[in-house]
């Protein structure tokens, strides 16, 4: 875990909403960032900005309990980004992205999870050396209410070789790491193996 100072946060950040963004995978405001800061809170995007046009001010701090600590409004799903620094000390950083992708794929016929066998990119996920694995992204319905989101996932996120990522059905992609730069990593190689499916499922007709 890296935990950072809040000015190096709001940098991350703003850096990383405009990444997401010229991917695609922040469309309109949705999504939502934040990293732990060595003071023990938490600095979070602002509700309701959009991505792609983040500044330093679009950058805010929250407590361990999520309450705002300068006056601004915190993202909705703020919940949800302390609930995974509360059940992985080491998480630095958590990021949640909306590309069409990964919004099609879990709104598709699946069940409580996908599967990625035999991809080169399983290995950008912490702790996974090899291509011949198979990793399964688990996938939780949707609510408004964020503490059932948090109660149906959790369990699946600390069974044995969970990776760090999710997917909440017809909402987006989570991803986490010990700090930005693999929470990034995460998120790139989770959207590349989406994409990569759709792909191969498209040539073979």
């Amino acid at each position: 875990m890296t935990a950072t100072t809040f000015a190096e946060a709001q940098a991350w950040i703003v850096s990383v909403g405009r990444w997401l963004d010229g991917k695609g995978w922040a469309p309109a405001t949705s999504g939502n960032y934040s990293a732990r800061l060595d003071d023990g809170s938490f600095a979070v995007t602002v509700s309701g900005r959009h991505k792609g046009r983040l500044t330093p001010d679009d950058v805010m701090r929250v407590d361990a309990a999520g309450a705002s600590l300068d006056g601004k409004k915190p993202s909705a799903e703020t919940a949800l980004h302390l609930a995974l620094y509360t059940l992985f000390p080491e998480c630095g950083a958590v990021l949640h992205s909306h590309s069409a992708a990964n919004v099609g794929l879990s709104r598709a016929a699946y069940a409580g999870s996908y599967s990625f066998a035999g991809h080169e990119m399983l290995k950008a996920l912490p702790g996974n050396p090899t291509h011949d694995a198979s990793v399964a992204i688990p996938i939780v319905d949707n609510s408004q209410d964020m503490a059932v989101i948090e109660a149906a996932i959790a369990p699946r996120l600390l069974a044995p070789g969970a990776a760090p990522a999710y997917l909440i059905r017809g909402h987006g992609l989570y991803g986490w790491g010990k700090d930005m730069a693999e929470a990034e990593r995460v998120i790139e190689a989770v959207e590349w193996m989406i994409a990569a499916e759709l792909a191969e499922r498209s040539f073979r007709g």
